[in-house]
């Protein structure tokens, strides 16, 4: 037996060099080839247009023999072309980018040599490799020796074919879709085969927000950054829809835009009107429609000129009110004088306008040395025999003081005091010493207090303030705290003038409007001895001097005692306000004479800072 390839007989070495073997069996002669050997050859195809392979080679084999009877020679020669069944090979993709290089890089292969690439299919459309290279999409064939060849591909990040998102506030995230087209040659059969890349890169500059004001208007200035006009702007909680960008002349180019918005704009905030001026508020902000980040934000806040009163000769007076954002829920038209039944001439949701005559509405009139001044009061007033419902009790006034001077036949406006929300005070936690401590509770159940990121806290004119003093780092059952003397100073130091009473004597001081009260301390989840606690609550009050409203920082210091409860109960000792006999300034009378059974401490509290709107 001999074996061959295409009708040419092989000798052993050779058929050995090649990998191939010849055998016989009872019943058969077996001839193995492995596939890819060189004497064949592979063949490219695309059924259900998917890329398979298929190899085909034709050996040879040769049989001689010779018969018993005759002795004659016999030969016979058989050739057999076989060819594989078709074997799938799903191209591979070799993902080469940098992102850093901003272009995505590519390879595509291994593919036979009768494959080419006709077109790729990009976002936009379906371009030829000649397109493709034209549009600066770099495509190239690479050969290897055995013929078989992969195909590369480089997209830049900047182009139109590319999608670009922001997952991340700075990075972007640059995705590559495509679809190569094949052909295989000379049948003209097709395949494709689908891409999808994805880079990140952190090259994002986020857009900058600037303003400035003059007399009358904000203006604001936008610079775009790196991702265009891609995110959406917000003035004073409105989307900056066409229409308002219209009104608020909106100028834009390739990287800046800029808007104009008048200080009165319902988009901008009032927050404090002096004599002759209002400060007007205007956030402004940019954010990604995608992701609702927020990329860049502007608080600008301006004075602009504003006269809210005139005096007339005739004795007319204008007063201009207007809603601050400390009172949201104001409607200007509920204001009057002090004569209830004058009402504003007009209103709006920001503005009350009054106009009446010096001798009306309530208005008063004060003769000094070399003028006369007429003074009135624009409030939201609470009435509960009229029925007014605008307001309660509880609620923050809304005051506005308006005052005309008159000298010698001439008038000029005055300064006014605008109360409204008249004061919001600031409290912070005092260091004080450790063994006592005094907290501010935000009610009257006194289970949460202000921390330190609370501050400042915002009170209000006869708001409550719930103080509770404590005796800390201490575990002795048998102690009693007891509050003697409280009072409150405008310097930090205890013994500073002048000094405002809340606790005299242990009791509470009720020499003013704003009594102090004492709330029982009882056992719960917190308290595990109340004799340890001390809870007070007073209203929060101005404090006056010579008529005048202080706007200072304001400290409350306490005279502590701790009583020892084992002890027979003398003086104070017997409990809170309980020793009605004594009189005078019992701190100072016991102040320095501590006994065994008592131990006297001292503990401040503050600053509180009180704020008016002037």
């Amino acid at each position: 037996m001999n074996m061959g390839i295409d009708g040419l007989r092989l000798d052993s070495a050779q058929m050995a060099a090649r990998g191939y073997y010849l055998s016989i069996t009872d019943f058969h002669i077996i001839v193995e080839i492995p596939i890819g050997s060189p004497d064949g050859y592979y063949k490219s195809h695309s059924p259900a247009f998917q890329y398979h392979i298929t190899y085909t080679i034709e050996p040879m084999l040769e049989v001689f023999w010779m018969a018993d009877q005759t002795q004659q020679d016999t030969r016979y020669k058989i050739l057999f072309p076989i060819t594989t069944p078709p074997m799938p090979r799903p191209p591979y993709t070799d993902d080469r980018t940098v992102p850093e290089m901003r272009e995505f890089k590519l390879y595509v292969g291994i593919f036979l040599h009768d494959v080419e690439l006709r077109n790729i299919t990009f976002a936009t459309g379906v371009l030829t490799v000649e397109e493709s290279n034209a549009r600066g999409f770099t495509v190239q064939q690479h050969v290897f020796a055995n013929g078989s060849s992969v195909f590369s591909l480089k997209v830049p990040f900047d182009t139109d074919v590319i999608f670009k998102h922001n997952p991340q506030v700075l990075v972007t995230t640059y995705t590559l879709s495509v679809v190569f087209g094949f052909v295989i040659l000379p049948e003209e059969s097709s395949f494709a085969h689908a891409v999808k890349l994805q880079a990140s890169l952190q090259d994002v500059v986020l857009p900058t927000l600037t303003g400035t004001c003059d007399q009358d208007q904000f203006y604001i200035t936008v610079k775009y950054g790196s991702q265009g006009t891609n995110f959406k702007t917000m003035v004073g909680g409105l989307d900056l829809t066409p229409e308002l960008a219209e009104a608020y002349k909106f100028k834009g180019n390739a990287t800046h835009g800029s808007i104009e918005v008048p200080y009165t704009a319902t988009s901008s905030a009032f927050e404090l009107i002096t004599a002759n001026s209002i400060r007007a508020r205007l956030a402004v902000l940019v954010w990604d429609p995608i992701t609702n980040w927020i990329l860049s934000d502007l608080f600008l806040a301006c004075y602009f000129p504003l006269t809210t009163t005139r005096c007339y000769p005739n004795g007319t007076i204008s007063a201009l009110a207007v809603k601050v954002e400390s009172v949201p829920n104001l409607d200007p038209s509920w204001l009057t004088l002090k004569d209830q039944s004058c009402m504003p001439v007009s209103s709006n949701d920001r503005f009350a306008q009054f106009i009446f005559n010096a001798d009306s509405c309530g208005t008063t009139r004060t003769f000094f040395d070399h003028y006369m001044m007429y003074e009135n009061e624009i409030g939201l007033y609470y009435n509960a025999e009229k029925g007014l419902t605008h307001t309660s009790p509880v609620d923050p006034e809304y005051r506005q003081t308006v005052s005309c001077y008159y000298v010698v036949n001439d008038t000029q406006t005055i300064a006014f005091h605008a109360k409204s929300r008249l004061y919001e005070p600031k409290a912070e936690i005092s260091s004080g010493q450790m063994t006592v401590q005094m907290r501010l509770a935000t009610d009257s159940s006194y289970q949460e207090f202000y921390e330190a990121e609370d501050y400042p806290v915002k009170k209000y004119l006869r708001e409550p303030l719930y103080f509770e003093v404590e005796l800390v780092q201490s575990t002795d059952p048998h102690l009693a705290l007891i509050l003697d003397n409280c009072w409150a100073t405008l310097q930090k130091e205890m013994t500073s003038l002048p000094s405002w009473d809340i606790i005299v004597a242990s009791c509470a001081y009720s020499g003013d409007g704003y009594a102090t009260a004492f709330s029982t301390v009882s056992v719960d989840d917190r308290v595990s001895v109340p004799s340890r606690y001390k809870r007070f609550s007073m209203k929060m009050f101005a404090f006056i001097q010579e008529d005048q409203v202080l706007k200072h920082e304001v400290y409350v210091h306490c005279d502590l005692v701790i009583c020892d409860t084992t002890s027979p109960a003398e003086g104070i000792c017997q409990g809170q306000c309980a020793n009605l006999a004594v009189k005078g300034t019992p701190t100072q009378m016991r102040r320095g004479q501590s006994t065994t059974s008592t131990y006297q401490k001292q503990i401040s509290f503050g600053p509180i800072t009180l704020n008016s709107f002037q």
